[in-house]
């Protein structure tokens, strides 16, 4: 049996404000990944503290709370085989300057904070970003006509 995994992607500010959001969620969509659950959320200094936790002593730190806060965000939820590692794939390198051509952050980014999206980087992140921006009733399990052509039997 395939690993299907869930994962968290928020498509950042610069993604909102460029009108790109259409456009990356076409090429998740492309690859077979399926969304679960999507909603335009504002966040707030609390819960981006909880979510950078990691980043709070570096010098960017203040910077990037201020951008994120500059107007909502889109919260995914994708689920599909390995879609963690899949989703970094498609996205590229967090760098655009040093992401693969043909990624959406090579495509559509040359700015290390405007880079278009955030995702999860292992499963078990993503599960403790998804509880923190989902809550259980608002992720939805159905079957596409077209999983048995992304997923297999």
């Amino acid at each position: 049996m395939p690993d299907i995994q869930r994962t968290l992607v928020l498509l950042k500010p610069d993604a909102v404000q460029r009108e790109l959001v259409g456009d990356v969620l076409h090429r998740f969509e492309r690859k077979g990944l399926k969304f679960i659950a999507m909603k335009l959320i504002h966040l707030d200094e609390t819960t981006l503290a909880e979510h950078y936790s990691h980043h709070t002593e570096k010098p960017f730190y203040k910077g990037l709370v201020e951008f994120m806060m500059q107007t909502p965000v889109v919260a995914i939820v994708f689920e599909g085989i390995d879609v963690v590692a899949e989703m970094r794939k498609i996205l590229g390198s967090t760098n655009p300057r040093e992401a693969d051509a043909g990624t959406v952050r090579a495509d559509f980014s040359m700015d290390l904070a405007g880079n278009i999206a955030h995702a999860s980087d292992t499963a078990e992140n993503a599960q403790i970003e998804i509880d923190r921006f989902f809550k259980a009733d608002e992720l939805f399990d159905y079957k596409k006509l077209t999983d048995q052509y992304h997923f297999g039997e």
